[in-house]
């Protein structure tokens, strides 16, 4: 049960305000009892700098990355912070100006160059941005920040410091990688990433980095592709941000949110662009569902579709008989969810936030059931026979199947997000509880 929560006093306005790192940890004021029995540490990031000198950064996921420690031990907690020593950071603070294009932000070129080191600079490529806000998660015994490009960060989880960049680049085809990979229990990481595949089109590459073996050698020098999912359109790779994984499948879910390379490569190169400038949503597509057989690296050429969603985190997937229930936090509709996330809009009075946030996809969770098995099916009927679920999948005389989903939550502007399971135990697996972020109108309120 979730208690509706207004803001009055604006204290969400305090979420997008810059931050110092601390010299030392904390001890933190516990309200409460904190359980005897509960001792580690908990590491999160996200963004804590929201200006460079004079220079302000306009979207939430712009702001420099900055770790988060908690410690838990025989009931006490202490706090630790420090910013993430990034390209993007350091140049900003040695320069005391934006230097590094962020996701919605642009960094322009160096006032003290003339004009003829600024236009020759256009030309020397895209310099991607290694801005580590996301997530954290284990690589063998190591740990990564991460933000969706091809730049990971090795940090020390003791001392929260910086130890490298990691370019996936050199290791694997892709050109970026989302910030929540899978982590089976050996310690073998999954991600995915859009790719140039045949003929120079987009495709989404599967990457398989292996756990720590005996020799101790770095497991992301093992890298090594493991699958391939083709893309709807040629040049415009959909925005991805998480996929599903069970014991024996994987789950890409296509969106019709897009990445314009053309613009990419093009406005960013010549005339100056960001991130956001670059995505548009394509309003016919709807949303296709792709899987394959994990085991045997094979794509299925099963071709499952639905209405338009923005999607950004998957709850769980797993294998149910014939069927596999994928379970998503969904945005309904085609346009992007990230177009209400600058922060001018987040920075306003409450009533002008619950106004904006009106206008946006709204929340919904839901239960999507694939069939596998589909050989026999007959054209126009429900292929979905588990007795628990009221999602749908209806066989078209093109061969697609449609799905319909069980709607698990609704808000409306009442968003359940940033889902958590017992991912340990039943990740990939038939659960029961799912924990996540209550969002009132984009602002975080309740668990």
């Amino acid at each position: 049960m979730s208690i509706q929560v207004e803001h009055p006093a604006g204290g969400y306005k305090k979420l997008f305000e810059t931050v110092e790192e601390l010299s030392s940890p904390l001890t933190a004021h516990v309200t409460g009892r904190i359980p005897l029995w509960l001792t580690g540490s908990l590491l999160r990031c996200g963004p804590g700098l929201f200006e460079v000198g004079s220079e302000p950064f306009y979207h939430l996921f712009d702001g420099q990355a900055l770790l988060h420690k908690f410690d838990f031990k025989e009931g006490h907690v202490t706090y630790h912070r420090r910013f993430i020593r990034t390209d993007a950071y350091v140049r900003a603070m040695t320069e005391k100006r934006i230097v590094i294009t962020e996701f919605g932000t642009c960094a322009f070129p160096d006032p003290c160059k003339n004009i003829f080191s600024r236009f020759f600079s256009y030309f020397r490529g895209v310099e991607v941005t290694d801005n580590a806000l996301v997530n954290v998660y284990p690589v063998g015994e190591d740990y990564y920040a991460c933000t969706e490009t091809n730049f990971i960060t090795k940090i020390n989880p003791e001392t929260l410091e910086t130890i490298k960049q990691v370019d996936l680049c050199n290791y694997v085809s892709v050109n970026g990688a989302t910030a929540h990979p899978h982590i089976e229990s050996d310690g073998t990481v999954y991600n995915i990433g859009n790719c140039f595949g045949k003929n120079f089109s987009i495709a989404y590459n599967i990457v398989k980095i292996p756990p720590l073996q005996a020799d101790k050698e770095d497991p992301i020098s093992k890298s090594e592709v493991v699958v391939q999912f083709p893309c709807s359109d040629r040049f415009k790779p959909s925005y991805v941000h998480s996929f599903g994984l069970t014991p024996n499948y994987i789950v890409f879910v296509e969106t019709p949110v897009k990445i314009n390379l053309f613009k990419f490569l093009s406005s960013w190169s010549l005339w100056g662009a960001n991130y956001m400038d670059c995505f548009e949503s394509n309003e016919t597509m709807g949303v296709w569902l792709h899987i394959a057989d994990k085991k045997r690296r094979k794509y299925l050429n099963n071709k499952y579709r639905t209405s338009s969603f923005n999607l950004f985190h998957h709850i769980n997937t797993y294998e149910d008989n014939e069927f596999l229930i994928v379970d998503l936090c969904c945005w309904k509709g085609f346009e992007f969810v990230y177009n209400y996330l600058y922060l001018a809009n987040l920075r306003e009075n409450w009533e002008e936030v619950k106004k904006n946030a009106r206008k946006a996809p709204q929340p919904e969770v839901r239960r999507y059931v694939l069939p596998l098995n589909i050989d026999k099916a007959d054209t126009g009927k429900n292929l979905v026979t588990l007795p628990n679920t009221t999602a749908t999948a209806i066989l078209c005389s093109d061969e697609t199947i449609w799905l319909e989903p069980e709607v698990l939550f609704s808000g409306p502007r009442q968003a359940f997000e940033f889902p958590q399971i017992n991912y340990q135990k039943y990740g990939g697996k038939p659960y029961t509880y799912a924990y996540g972020l209550g969002l009132n109108h984009f602002v975080p309120d309740r668990v």
